[in-house]
């Protein structure tokens, strides 16, 4: 191939438009780490929610690795924790999630995720909204939409058969939230659980996900998403893409 004739195809490939070719609007980071429950979802949930990406040209940057905690994270529109224990962040890693929030940084909280031990990071379980109590065993009930102004409800029906463990949650810091989904706990026995434990209702209040602003930024959680066929279900795919919308742009919700 002659200069001349390089030259003349660099010009001509300039010269035609991309085909089918979208810039990325935000950049996501999730971190999925496996844990001792939680594992199994991972590869499931990764190939859904990088379909997700790609069909609404965002990127997802994915990582089971806390290490990308301590460089900077000012550039992802949002975090999402993908039933990872926060625990497992460093003093140093939490310091940098802090300062990335209080900089105007969003979070998305899945599952095991809403979950840390009790005073090991308050920072953190006021960021989730509510603090784990204990939840029964996995059992189908029925979720119910709260907010039908809230896109992570956009592709839900108002009332949907759903299986999952309903985890039970205090407010011990008085975290004002905004209710997404609740469960119906006559749909199923909130107190089936281990011997040895005791699982109590918490009532019609009875949040699965909610949204709120902590720091400067915007937090989405929902507790929904143990299962891996969970990453399969288009129900749940729906709302978690709603959720992670809203959490990484601010947009789409109907007041």
């Amino acid at each position: 191939m002659t200069a001349a004739f390089r030259a003349l195809l660099a010009i001509v490939l300039v010269m035609i438009p991309s085909v089918g070719f979208a810039e990325d609007q935000f950049k996501v980071l999730v971190i999925a780490t496996p844990s001792k429950y939680h594992y199994e979802y991972i590869p499931v949930a990764r190939d859904s929610i990088e379909h997700l990406a790609k069909l609404h040209a965002f990127h997802i940057e994915w990582t089971s690795d806390p290490a990308v905690f301590d460089g900077d994270l000012s550039h992802y529109a949002a975090v999402m924790f993908l039933n990872t224990p926060a625990e497992q962040l460093s003093e140093t890693q939490r310091r940098h999630f802090e300062v990335y929030m209080r900089g105007g940084g969003n979070a998305i909280v899945v599952h095991r995720a809403a979950i840390i031990p009790k005073a090991d990071w308050p920072w953190y379980e006021k960021l989730v909204g509510r603090s784990f109590v204990n939840h029964p065993m996995l059992q189908t009930g029925v979720v119910t939409v709260v907010d039908k102004g809230f896109p992570a409800t956009f592709g839900v029906p108002d009332r949907w058969i759903w299986s999952d463990e309903f985890y039970v949650t205090s407010n011990p810091f008085a975290v004002a939230i905004d209710t997404v989904l609740t469960v119906d706990e006559t749909s199923y026995d909130p107190t089936r659980i281990w011997p040895g434990q005791v699982a109590k209702p918490m009532g019609k209040d009875h949040p699965e996900a909610w949204h709120h602003r902590y720091e400067k930024g915007r937090v989405f959680v929902t507790l929904l998403g143990h299962d891996a066929e969970a990453y399969r279900d288009e129900r749940y795919l729906q709302h978690l893409l709603g959720g992670l919308y809203w959490a990484a742009t601010g947009r789409g919700q109907r007041h």
